[in-house]
């Protein structure tokens, strides 16, 4: 682990997880990084750790910059295992008895993740402390995304250490927006979809808080990915934009097909929404990753949803997505759904409940054909693509 210095005694020591694919459901094809960060100061302070498979390696970058023992401070602004699972091996090398600063909900996470009697010092949301040169102001975060999360503001470097928000599972050797570019968004976008998009609500408030507050900022420093700095503001103006869940002019017919009559009514109602001009897009299923999908659905306007009846249930790759897509919580949507079955046909009917209980406007009880579709059922697709484009924003 190669430490950067991000600013004047100011270090992100960043463990580079090339080769993992999957973080709780979610496709991590890019890999990711986990971002500690140390600070030089009278009180020489460690913010956040590892994955616990790669403490070794923070303590060896630590190790290039001063004794390990030598740090006064430990503070873990989220317990997540991603961050707080090389806890126990930093805290035995820097000092069992140094004092770990969390939040009040971080005290009672850490004590059942780890059997340690730490020196814990709970912190308080606005509490402050003291480095010597530089003071770390805590700011309580609950549920952004766990209840524990908080955020670290340092003043006088106007930066903040802002765990996982606005982070990105990406694993390069690039550290700063400024390296990258414009590749990074698409990471930070999907990110945001699959894991902070259910607290859109608590995110609009929080910038809210932190504007009345007057925060400067020149640096924004995740748990994971690159480090804001050349414009912090862009990616916290699009958190605001992905938050407001403001749709577009844009539909996703989501299905999945047995013998190709469900996907036949896909190919219909896509290229009828297409000619009415909206921005349609077919998304089977078993060629997508639910994550992937979940990022387009941020944005669309309308969700459409296709499966033919197994079992007298949902086909289980469309369960397994509705499943994945009511945890996340998307607003905004114009829901439909339609499907092909063989005697029973219960599909449609249990994904449209599924949409009512996302609150999502079903515009239309549903279609379904027994076996192939005939001319009246594309013709039936076509007016459903038809209803569908009238329901839909105009831009």
């Amino acid at each position: 682990m190669k430490p950067v210095e991000i600013a004047k005694d100011i270090y992100c020591l960043s463990a580079i997880d090339w080769n993992i694919r999957d973080f709780h459901g979610y496709s991590t094809y890019k890999g990711t990084t986990y971002n500690a960060y140390l600070i030089l100061d009278d009180k020489i302070t460690l913010i956040d750790t590892v994955k616990k498979q790669f403490a070794d390696d923070l303590i060896d970058g630590i190790s290039q910059i001063i004794d390990p023992k030598k740090i006064d401070y430990v503070v873990s602004n989220h317990t997540e295992m991603d961050h707080s699972g090389g806890l126990p091996r930093i805290m035995h090398k820097v000092g069992e008895d140094k004092p770990l600063y969390c939040s009040q909900m971080g005290q009672k996470n850490l004590s059942r993740h780890f059997p340690q009697n730490w020196n814990y010092h709970p912190v308080e949301n606005g509490g402050k402390l003291s480095l010597g040169n530089r003071t770390l102001t805590f700011l309580e975060t609950r549920m952004l995304h766990w209840p524990d999360s908080m955020f670290s503001y340092m003043k006088e470097e106007k930066l903040l250490f802002s765990s996982d928000a606005f982070g990105q599972h990406y694993a390069g050797l690039e550290r700063f927006d400024d390296q990258i570019g414009e590749a990074i968004m698409p990471h930070a976008r999907k990110y945001f979809a699959n894991i902070l998009l259910p607290f859109s609500p608590l995110i609009l408030k929080l910038v809210d808080s932190v504007t009345e507050m007057g925060l400067e900022l020149d640096m924004l420093c995740p748990d994971h990915g690159i480090i804001w700095r050349k414009d912090p503001g862009k990616i916290i103006n699009s958190y605001v934009g992905w938050s407001q869940q403001k749709p577009k002019r844009k539909a996703l017919v989501i299905y999945d097909t047995m013998w190709h009559s469900t996907e036949k009514m896909a190919t219909t109602l896509v290229e009828a929404l297409g000619e009415e001009g909206v921005d349609a897009k077919s998304i089977h299923l078993r060629s997508w990753h639910r994550s992937d999908v979940l990022t387009e659905v941020l944005d669309a306007g309308a969700i459409i949803i296709g499966s033919p009846t197994l079992n007298n249930g949902i086909f289980p790759t469309v369960s397994d997505f509705l499943t994945y897509m009511k945890g996340l919580k998307p607003k905004n949507k114009v829901g439909a759904a339609f499907g092909s079955y063989g005697w029973s046909g219960e599909a449609v009917k249990l994904i449209n409940e599924h949409l009512g209980a996302m609150k999502f406007d079903v515009v239309d009880p549903g279609l379904k054909v027994q076996f192939v579709p005939d001319n009246e059922c594309i013709e039936a697709c076509q007016e459903l693509g038809k209803k569908i484009s009238r329901a839909l924003p105009s831009e």
